[in-house]
């Protein structure tokens, strides 16, 4: 038992040593203090509860303030209306929501469709890789000096349409800038990462996926634009990918209204990796949030089904409730308590408890895919 003490004792003599070394300038924490940089000081929610919960784990979580974000996917994936609605749900928590675009390709009746209110959205405008991040850099540094505990949302859409300068001041025919651009983004990245540690500003990056050359039948062929730092820096990456369309009749004809997607967590630094999940998006209002909590439902059995129709137990009540599919968003919008209560469940089936006397030291219970972790 001294033996202890005397241990807690020289943490404590180095803490305060290495404190008194850095001046006004923190740096030695013990994890148990809330102040310390590995504390995550805020969520941002993607607009889809369950994936909110497969980021975070945790229950009301999302993805997390103070750190680095990657979307990717391919074109038409769904990574610029995820993207919109981070900004629709950083205002709506009071933050402020900050778009930099170097697509050009932004619509506002989209935005407001989402949530956002354009009225109060940042959008800027960016010619070159270099700009990002001076602009980004910028905003970070006024936002300690004028507001260090507001939450600011930076969402960069894409990284993969940015040149850098001296690439847009050569001739077409000259190649050979990928790697000035990758070497500004690696250099970006180990600035910018210390700047938003202790801030609560969540930086959001999308990407497009591109496909390796020469690629070997095995293993992950996809690969992203700018070379690796920014999926070293990202505390969560997130991969998308169109998974069909929806379609309703409109005048006797198929009309395409929507299209559903898979999100994979493929970097998770706040929680489990490699989760994935469903969710359907309406190009006239956005995600489903609801649409994707009755899938897992259906999944755990929280809910019976028998043809079309539903069935769930009021666990407080007794009450039975039967309901089909498309009445699910309004009895969710409606019955407060049927929503947390059921969201309670999805939470408890969802989230993964860290302990040491899991059932995975059973060797006989683990099954092994073979398929390689993507990138």
């Amino acid at each position: 038992m001294a033996k202890k003490k005397q241990e807690v004792d020289l943490a404590d003599i180095l803490a305060g040593e290495l404190n008194k070394q850095a001046k006004d300038n923190k740096v030695a924490f013990f994890l148990d203090d809330d102040s310390a940089p590995t504390n995550v000081d805020g969520w941002v929610s993607t607009g889809c509860a369950m994936l909110d919960v497969a980021i975070s784990n945790r229950p009301y979580g999302g993805l997390p303030v103070g750190r680095i974000v990657e979307i990717t996917g391919l074109e038409q994936s769904g990574k610029s209306l995820v993207s919109a609605h981070l900004l629709a749900e950083t205002q709506k928590q009071g933050g402020v929501a900050v778009l930099i675009d170097t697509e050009t390709a932004v619509s506002r009746e989209f935005l407001e469709a989402i949530g956002v209110d354009v009225s109060k959205l940042l959008y800027v405008s960016a010619d070159s890789v270099e700009q990002i991040f001076d602009m980004t850099e910028t905003i970070i540094e006024k936002v300690r000096e004028t507001s260090k505990d507001r939450l600011v949302t930076i969402v960069t859409d894409s990284v993969a349409a940015a040149s850098t300068t001296t690439e847009m001041a050569s001739d077409y025919g000259k190649d050979g800038y990928a790697t000035d651009k990758a070497i500004i983004i690696s250099k970006a990245m180990r600035k910018i990462t210390n700047m938003i540690g202790r801030q609560k500003i969540l930086l959001v990056y999308t990407n497009q996926l591109r496909q390796k050359m020469n690629a070997m039948p095995f293993g992950d062929p996809w690969t992203t634009s700018g070379g690796k730092a920014l999926a070293f820096h990202a505390s969560v990456r997130l991969r998308l990918k169109g998974a069909g369309q929806i379609k309703m009749k409109v005048g006797g004809n198929d009309k395409i209204v929507g299209m559903k997607v898979r999100c994979q967590v493929v970097k998770n630094r706040m929680g489990p990796p490699l989760r994935s999940t469903d969710f359907e998006i309406y190009f006239d209002r956005g995600i489903d949030n609801y649409g994707s909590w009755l899938k897992v439902m259906k999944d755990n059995k929280i809910v019976k089904q028998a043809g079309a129709w539903y069935s769930y137990i009021d666990t407080d009540t007794g009450e039975e409730l039967k309901f089909q599919s498309k009445d699910f968003i309004d009895i969710m919008e409606e019955r407060e308590e049927i929503r947390e209560q059921i969201y309670k469940k999805i939470c408890e089936v969802q989230i993964l408890e860290y302990k040491s006397d899991t059932n995975t030291k059973d060797i006989d219970n683990i099954v092994h895919d073979p398929n390689l972790i993507p990138e």
